[in-house]
This record gives C-alpha cells, sequence and structure tokens, in this order.
C-alpha cells in the first residue's frame, strides 16, 4: 500500500535467494577441511585395527562382552567419546557461534590424536581414543548446523555433499596409508602410529581456517547481532554479485522472519518438533550400527575368514576409493529426489548388499558388494546430515541435531561389543545380520514419520 514504510528484506529471505556460486563453494570446502580429519579419525579405527591386533594391544574378538582387551574396547571408546561431547557440549555451538566452536572442536581431537599416537596400553589407548572422540562429536553436529545456515534453501543438499565429497576422500587416504605403513616398522614404531600421526594434522588449519570463515548471518541475527549479521550476509552478496557480473535476484519475502531469539533444548519435546526429535532419535540409535557396522570392522571381518593382512588391506584400499564417488551421486540428486526416500531406499541397498557381501569370498565378490555398500554408505551419509540439520530452527538446531545424533554414538559404544561377539559365535554372516536388521528399522521409521523438505526454507520447516 502506497505510503507504508518498506519492510527490510531479513537475513534467511536475502540468503535463500543467493544462486550457487564459487564463493560459497569456496566457504564450504574451508568448512569442510574440518570435516576431511573428522572423517580421517573416524574411519582411521577401522583401518589401523589390524596393526593394533598385529602389535599384540587388542584382541579380535572376546568371549567376554565388555573386556578392555579387545578391540571392541576401542571403538567403544571413541563413541563414547562421541556420545558425550555430542550430548553435552551441542549447546557451544548454539551459544558461541558456529565458527569458534567448529575451530575448537578440530584443535581438540587433531591434539587427542596425536597423543593417542604415542601410547600402548589398551587401557590408555582407550583413554585418549575417548578424549578424542569429545572433540568429534560437536564437530560432526557443527559442520551441518554450518553449512546449512549459509547456504540457500535449493541447494543446501548440494552443497551437504559437496562437504562430504571433500571429507570423504580422506578414507581412500588413510586406507592408503594403512596400506603402506601397517605391516612395518617404522623407527623402531609399529605402522599404526603414523597413520595416526597424520590423522592429527587438523592442528594445522584450525587458525589459518578460522580467520578465513565468516559466522553463520542466521546464528548472528538470531542472537541479537545485527549489524554483524548485517555485514557479514551484505559481504556475501557483494562477492556473489561480483561473480556474476550483475545484480542478485529479489529475496522472494520482504517479511522479516527472524529476529533475537534465545532458544532452549525443552523445545525438542514440544510441538512440532517432538514427532521429529522422536524420530530421529530412533533413526540415529539404528543408522549407527548399518553404516559403521561395515566402515568401522570390514578389515577384521576380512582377516577373521583368513585373509591375510596385506591382501585385506588391499582389499580394503580399492573399495575405500569409492567413497568421495557416493557423495558425487549425492550432489546430483541430493535437491531433486526428496530426501526422506532417498533415506528410505539407501537403507534397504545397505541391508541387501551387506547380506550379499557376507557371502562372499572370492575377490571380485568382496569388491563389487563392498564397493556397493560403500557408495551406498556416503550417499546416504550426505542425505542423513542434510535432512536431520534442517528440521529445527536455528536458535536449537545444533543442540537438538546434536541430541539425535547423540544417539548413534550411544548405539555404537556397546554396538561394537555385540558385533564382536556375533563375529565370534556365527561369523561374517551373524554380523550382517545384525546390520541388516538395524537398516531395515531405518527405512521403516523414515517412510512413517520422516516429513519432506526438499526447497523449503528453514524458517518455514522449522516452524
Amino acid at each position: 500500500m502506497a505510503g507504508l514504510p518498506a519492510v527490510t528484506p531479513s537475513i534467511a529471505a536475502r540468503l535463500d535467494r543467493l544462486p550457487p556460486s564459487r564463493y560459497l563453494q569456496g566457504l564450504v570446502a574451508r568448512i569442510s577441511i574440518g570435516g576431511f580429519f573428522e572423517l580421517y579419525d573416524l574411519f582411521m579405527t577401522g583401518y589401523i585395527a589390524v596393526g593394533l591386533i598385529q602389535a599384540g594391544i587388542f584382541k579380535a574378538s572376546t568371549t567376554e562382552l565388555l573386556d578392555i582387551n579387545g578391540y571392541a574396547s576401542f571403538v567403544g571408546a571413541g563413541f563414547a567419546g562421541m556420545f558425550l561431547g555430542t550430548l553435552l557440549f551441542s549447546w557451544f555451538s548454539d551459544r558461541f557461534g558456529r565458527r569458534a566452536t567448529f575451530t575448537f572442536s578440530l584443535l581438540w581431537y587433531s591434539a587427542a590424536t596425536l597423543v593417542m599416537a604415542f601410547m600402548s596400553s589398551p587401557a590408555a589407548l582407550d583413554l585418549w581414543r575417548f578424549i578424542c572422540g569429545l572433540g568429534i562429536g560437536v564437530q560432526l553436529v557443527t559442520i551441518s548446523s554450518y553449512i546449512t545456515e549459509i547456504t540457500p534453501k535449493g541447494s543446501r543438499g548440494r552443497y551437504i555433499a559437496l562437504s562430504q565429497f571433500i571429507s570423504f576422500c580422506s578414507v581412500p587416504v588413510v586406507a592408503a596409508l594403512s596400506l603402506l605403513a601397517i605391516p612395518h616398522k617404522i623407527l623402531h614404531l609399529d605402522g599404526w602410529r603414523y597413520v595416526a600421526m597424520v590423522g592429527s594434522g587438523g592442528t594445522l588449519f584450525a587458525w589459518f581456517l578460522r580467520a578465513r570463515l565468516p559466522e553463520s548471518p542466521r546464528w548472528l541475527e538470531a542472537h541479537g547481532h545485527k549489524e554483524s549479521a548485517e555485514k557479514t550476509i551484505s559481504e556475501m552478496e557483494h562477492r556473489i554479485a561480483s561473480e556474476f557480473g550483475g545484480q542478485l535476484p529479489p529475496p522472494e519475502s520482504a517479511v522479516n522472519e527472524t529476529g533475537p531469539q534465545r532458544g532452549a533444548w525443552t523445545e525438542i519435546w514440544r510441538s512440532p518438533y517432538l514427532g521429529r526429535t522422536l524420530m530421529l532419535t530412533i533413526f540415529n540409535a539404528f543408522q549407527a550400527i548399518g553404516f559403521y557396522g561395515f566402515a568401522a570392522w570390514v578389515p577384521i571381518l576380512l582377516v577373521n575368514e583368513g585373509i591375510a593382512v596385506t591382501k585385506s588391506l588391499t582389499y580394503v584400499l580399492v573399495i575405500a576409493l569409492l567413497n568421495p564417488f557416493g557423495s558425487l551421486w549425492a550432489m546430483r540428486y541430493a535437491d531433486v529426489l526428496q530426501r526422506k526416500w532417498q533415506i528410505v531406499v539407501l537403507a534397504l541397498v545397505i541391508a541387501l548388499c551387506g547380506l550379499l557381501w557376507a557371502q562372499q569370498r572370492a575377490a571380485l565378490g568382496i569388491i563389487l558388494f563392498g564397493s556397493l555398500i560403500t557408495l551406498a554408505n556416503s550417499w546416504f551419509s550426505c542425505i542423513l546430515h542434510t535432512y536431520q540439520a534442517e528440521l529445527y530452527p536455528t536458535r536449537i538446531r545444533a543442540q537438538a541435531v546434536g541430541f539425535v545424533y547423540s544417539w548413534s554414538r550411544f548405539t555404537l559404544i556397546f554396538a561394537g561389543f555385540l558385533i564382536a561377539r556375533a563375529l565370534h559365535a556365527y561369523g561374517t554372516t551373524g554380523v550382517f545380520v545384525i546390520v541388516a536388521t538395524a537398516m531395515l528399522v531405518v527405512a521403516g521409521v523414515v517412510a512413517i514419520l520422516g516429513p519432506n523438505s526438499n526447497r523449503i526454507r528453514l524458517e518455514v520447516l522449522s516452524r
């Protein structure tokens, strides 16, 4: 109506009209350096397993459920740290900002991994793996929240997938280093220690990254830092407009949708978030068993089937090389196909291929079905990190995602012991019956309770 003052478009509206650009790709790539070391550290657990067992520090399987001398205790210690880190400290990201929490957690787990590389007893290794897990737990939640908030609605799935692609490039790196180093002693040190030391390299990048990353404008606005939010979004708009040599499209809405807001963790137990919280809690508790049941145990499963350590690590390297390519498929389809149904289909693929992989004894079958599981797992990871981050508002995003995601870490504290017992009693087939059952639960709960989310503004989706 004539005569009314113009309403300033919200930060959300200005972000969501941004076109895909090299500038946004660059921001996501820098954030993903932290993700690279995070996944290196996470997958390293499985790849150095044969080295730890070969050195006589751990046993592959034990008769006692919680035996500290079993490799499962090492896996469980790491996930116990991730569980507590995700559950108790995710609110740091909502309170102190995405950039500060991202930097601190990267420094934390990189330094802890370096110390762990020089430990020699099961108790000491478990302790430092636990300490390392505290930092990884916070990092996992912060990265997905960070990228979700700085990218537009029509391409946030694609940018999360790009981040996962860069992060998953660490998997063939750690697999190759394991193949080269683990069978040998270098300067009187077991090879697995060098693999761990490389994983501590994230400390070299932490402060370099901090100086070159903007804070999330959505987070700044939600916490009342209006001038900083305006400065940050204006800089982003300027950089992207300069890249395209013209003006940006107008924001879709001139309504000021957000302002300073104080979030409370208890919101996740009220409408409209209660159903999402229950769905994502069940989803995460079971998806982690399916995902890491293969990724963290495949070298040991191969050795258990009588395949030599060097040959086992070679198979693992070939399979690991495909990790980034699942993310490339996700980049293509993350924002095209409805995310909830991608999760359902991929969970069923992982379940089926896992059962088939367990029956293979020849190299071709091991690599073929292992590759299919790996591609599905990395695609699945891209979609789940996008999906859960977009279902909560900015004011509580990190702590809400931290709570539901922490249950994936909680189940993995004990899943390793369960898998070790199943491996001892029923062999590889028994392990993949557990994996398949977990992924069937995932497919069912998301199909029944999961909302659609593609191309919906965060502020609308999270109402």
